[in-house]
């Protein structure tokens, strides 16, 4: 078995650009979008009612 050497150089670097305020309104509504669509897929978890009798 062979010993795999590690990179001591990061393979890519980051840019980091501010996002616009259409950027960032999009993103948003994107979001938002995305969890309402989860919500309508997601069996409801309800509990039925239980009542124990003596």
């Amino acid at each position: 078995m062979a010993h795999i050497k590690e990179q001591t150089e990061p393979d890519f670097f980051v840019d980091p650009k501010p996002l616009t305020e259409s950027g960032q309104k999009r993103i948003s509504d994107y979001i938002k979008a995305d969890k309402a669509k989860r919500a309508k897929l997601k069996p409801s978890k309800k509990k039925g009612t239980y009542v124990q009798s003596n």
